[in-house]
């Protein structure tokens, strides 16, 4: 069912638990299946410096968010909201279909944690 990509950030999550700072956080939960992501982010200058996750769901659901965290360290913040789910889905090599949620739940929960970063830091 699922690649060796996949397999892998089930298997070997990166960048899991909470940030030093949590300079913005985000929580999204999935109305098809219940699962719920969490994203943690230090920011500096607009730049993410540490993104961790903490997922509690399936395979896909943790294996996105592991591959989110991958992609947006290093981003500014503008550039991490460009992070589309499909971006997830590529970079793990595809999730069957009833699986496409998943990288919705990550990328939103990102998306989440930007705009709370952005609204405490508000002009």
């Amino acid at each position: 069912m699922y690649n060796e990509t996949v397999l892998d950030h089930f298997n070997n999550p990166r960048n899991v638990g909470e940030s030093s700072k949590k300079d913005g956080v985000g929580q999204i939960s999935s109305p098809v299946c219940g699962d719920t992501t969490f994203i943690y982010l230090d920011v500096e200058d607009g730049v993410i410096k540490d993104v961790k996750f903490k997922t509690f769901g399936c395979a896909a659901a943790i294996a996105s968010s592991s591959m989110l965290t991958t992609m947006a360290v290093g981003k500014t913040l503008e550039e991490a909201k460009k992070i589309t789910n499909e971006q997830i889905v590529e970079a793990l090599g595809g999730l069957p279909e009833v699986k496409i949620h998943c990288s919705v739940l990550a990328a939103d929960a990102l998306r989440a944690a930007i705009e709370d970063y952005e609204s405490k830091h508000q002009g």
